[in-house]
């Protein structure tokens, strides 16, 4: 039986993305709604053979939807526009911030807590593109030694910051390519030919909000609130895909190849580390797939209890549009 699907934000980097998953993993979609802003609306995209017209979202769009995605920009738009469509009988899975912390509502990587889906109208977040490949590696590691402590560095694709992060960086290189200055209006710094250690604004104990982000929501999905991680998230001119840096302190030592077999063996996980071969993933080789990728897998020099490694998702699929097609598949199961 077929269900009936609403996307909001249709018209964004993610929710492009988030069609295109759907159609790639035969999603049991009878009828697919695409909503966006009144500046979207009239537009046509293909799904599906077909070419469906984009709505402006109003207060009656979620009317006999039993799912509604929210691909949208900014914590505010969800927290309208989700208790709506829960209010007309649908399940809203969020792409974005606004109740990833909230007590109440599932924060979810299906490889990881699937269990915490639950069936029925309501709301299940979707967690930061940064998180996802995170604790899908995190998790294997804790299970098979025990986990200490966390650092993470983030390089975070232009893609992050929505299709005009996209434009912003092409349109920055092509200036200084042809020897005029980039300008800035989306990130804080021309990105083009640069490295902004600034994702989001500065909060509390002078980290950002996108590492607050990382910090939070990897405690609650493991269920740690207390695991002691920390973070430093940059913007790089990439496209699509970030990378992280990570150090693991496991309470019991794991050599590089116990984890690469740990690694190896994990849903959602894909090994490329050879030394010898040069192999390691790029954000280039990255883009287009639905795994984390890791490599660079090596035991600290001074701690055999440490575990460096080298993390990269596309944050387009994996951390955005395909975890949450995949909450909706455990939706549907359950």
């Amino acid at each position: 039986m077929g269900v009936r699907v609403g996307v909001v934000g249709a018209a964004g980097a993610v929710g492009g993305t988030l069609l295109a998953v759907l159609a790639e993993r035969n999603f049991p979609a009878d009828h697919l709604r695409l909503l966006a802003t009144a500046r979207s609306a009239g537009r046509r995209l293909r799904w599906q053979g077909e070419d469906l017209e984009i709505e402006a979202t109003r207060p009656g769009s979620f009317e006999g939807l039993d799912i509604c995605f929210l691909a949208v920009p900014g914590a505010q738009v969800s927290l309208e526009l989700a208790p709506l469509a829960v209010a007309a009988g649908a399940v809203v899975i969020d792409k974005g911030s606004a109740f990833r912390l909230d007590p109440t509502v599932p924060l979810v990587v299906p490889e990881v807590n699937a269990a915490a889906v639950r069936p029925g109208p309501g709301i299940i977040a979707s967690p930061n593109c940064t998180t996802i490949p995170l604790v899908l590696c995190l998790q294997p590691l804790r299970a098979a030694a025990g986990i200490r402590r966390v650092i993470v560095s983030t390089y975070q694709s232009a893609s992050g910051a929505g299709q005009a992060g996209l434009e912003e960086l092409r349109a920055g290189t092509e200036a200084v390519l042809a020897g005029r200055a980039a300008t800035a209006s989306i990130f804080p710094r021309p990105l083009a030919f640069n490295v902004i250690p600034q994702c989001d604004a500065f909060g509390e104990g002078g980290f950002t909000q996108e590492e607050w982000k990382l910090v939070r929501e990897t405690r609650k999905i493991l269920g740690e609130p207390a695991l002691r991680l920390s973070a430093t998230a940059a913007r790089v001119p990439v496209f699509v895909a970030h990378s992280e840096s990570v150090f693991v302190e496991l309470e019991s030592p794991l050599t590089a190849a116990e984890a690469r077999a740990v690694l190896g063996a994990a849903p959602g996980v894909a090994v490329r580390d050879d030394p010898a071969t040069g192999l390691y993933p790029t954000a280039t080789d990255v883009a287009g797939s639905d795994q984390a990728h890791v490599g660079r897998i090596r035991q600290d020099l001074d701690d055999p209890c440490g575990l460096h490694l080298w993390i990269v998702g596309d944050n387009l699929r994996k951390g955005a549009a395909t975890n949450a097609v995949q909450i909706a598949e455990e939706w549907l199961r359950r």
